[in-house]
């Protein structure tokens, strides 16, 4: 297999991840001058701070997803490609990928992090992850079948943790899913299960640190944790879970919480990316790059978003850049610009960050938003953040599509996508392709029998 991407006299960037910072680049090369090749491993862009209500059946997955195709459909000079990176070879100049591999003049990392089990091999394999849309799918999935079950089995201790939601991480995906399905429980579990006492129904808020939402202001992180509790969320701070074992999640602090449901958003972490020396990898395996936003020990290299580590080069963050849509955006704009900058021999400019703000959502009405100096918790905040990500949000169908669910969950309270969707496994897949095979070619026989 190859990429059977046509030559051309034009200078070749390779874009590897289409996220926040991989796709903003690939936006603003159009008409460049050069050649650009995104490859991703999925054929769509994501929404990520979005995920968490596809997780609770607030949005459709088709809401928050847009084809890569579709936005690069009337640009003769770029590509996309679904395949996956394998290796760099910095001093021939090309990667190697899935399907095969491709040279470049300038090579773009923007491939993102992943969530980070901190080597705990338990919680890796029972816990469920939130940070892609196959994943929150996954969640959905798995918490409206254990609801199932936990209407029709017959032992308490089995009910009890079919019933317990244990949420690791008091992020913004940790508060922002805590907050939906404390919502879920209140409006909708009552009506879709009227035979299940939804008193039973716990959830639970699990931070290492004193605070949630430690990057946001004293106050966001006050007005949250009181969200919370007034909704009975039951929120514990300063504490780490340390292990998984027969159904129960075990805490630092020695407590135990009997739970199937273990969503974990506790932190992430870059993956290796082989042909990068270690020399330029820092911590969390992000890369280590200037203020240009080129790795370091190369000329021709650069990464961007979630992976990069941009330490001592920025005034306002010497330890590098909160792993954030805002700085991945700003970073893919600016490269964009000093890539032209240099295929016409103009000066380039470093990187800065404009802090534009951070914000939360915990519920209806219940939001937190830190912009500049001014911190706002409520209405204000709830109505900022809906705004702020719709508009964020990429196609007209989409905004319209999310802008009517939101309308339809605020005036019903009630989400419309409760539906559990299973892959087949293989062997099933199999036997439906070959009883279709038979119904075609019996299908056939008759037509050549009454013929």
């Amino acid at each position: 297999m190859s990429f059977n991407i046509p030559n051309s006299d034009k200078k070749r960037i390779i874009i590897v991840g289409g996220g926040f910072a991989g796709l903003r680049l690939a936006q603003k090369l159009k008409n460049s001058g050069y050649q650009v090749v995104l490859i991703d491993k999925n054929n769509y862009n994501q929404f990520p701070p979005l995920i968490y209500q596809i997780a609770t059946a607030g949005l459709h997955p088709s809401s928050i997803s847009f084809p890569f195709r579709k936005l690069f459909e009337d640009r003769r000079d770029s590509f996309f490609r679904m395949t996956e990176l394998r290796a760099v070879y910095p001093e021939e100049n090309y990667i190697q990928t899935s399907i095969g591999k491709i040279t470049y003049d300038y090579l773009v990392l923007a491939s993102g992090t992943t969530t980070n089990f901190f080597n705990n091999k338990n919680i890796a394999e029972v816990s469920v992850p939130m940070k892609t849309v196959s994943e929150a799918m996954g969640l959905r999935n798995a918490l409206l079948l254990n609801f199932e079950r936990a209407v029709t089995c017959t032992s308490e201790q089995e009910r009890r943790e079919l019933l317990n939601i244990v949420i690791v991480g008091g992020g913004p995906s940790g508060v922002e899913i805590a907050g939906a399905l404390a919502e879920m429980r209140k409006y909708i579990l009552h009506k879709d299960y009227p035979d299940m006492d939804i008193s039973q129904v716990n959830i639970h808020l699990i931070q290492g640190d004193s605070r949630l939402l430690n990057g946001m202001s004293e106050k966001s992180s006050a007005a949250a944790l009181s969200f919370l509790t007034r909704m009975n969320v039951n929120v514990k701070l300063n504490t780490f879970v340390t292990d998984y074992l027969d159904n129960m999640v075990v805490m630092s602090d020695g407590g135990k919480i009997p739970t199937r449901n273990l969503i974990w958003v506790g932190g992430v972490t870059a993956g290796k990316i082989l042909g990068i020396a270690e020399s330029s990898v820092g911590r969390g395996n992000r890369i280590l790059v200037d203020g240009y936003n080129r790795i370091k020990g190369y000329s021709n290299i650069f990464a961007i978003g979630d992976l990069a580590l941009m330490q001592n080069e920025d005034p306002g963050y010497p330890n590098g850049h909160p792993q954030m849509a805002q700085p991945a955006l700003q970073q893919g704009e600016l490269l964009a610009r000093n890539l032209k900058a240099i295929s016409s021999g103009k000066p380039l400019q470093k990187f800065k960050y404009r802090n534009l703000g951070c914000m939360a959502t915990i519920g209806k009405h219940k939001a937190v938003a830190d912009i500049g100096s001014f911190t706002f918790c409520g209405f204000t905040a709830w109505f900022l953040w809906m705004a702020v990500h719709l508009m964020s949000i990429l196609f007209v169908r989409n905004k319209i599509s999310v802008l009517m669910d939101w309308i339809w969950n605020y005036f019903t309270y009630d989400q419309s996508n409760r539906m559990i969707l299973r892959s087949f496994d293989s062997q099933t897949a199999k036997e439906t392709e070959q009883r279709l095979k038979e119904k075609h070619w019996g299908t056939i026989k008759d037509h050549d029998n009454n013929s």
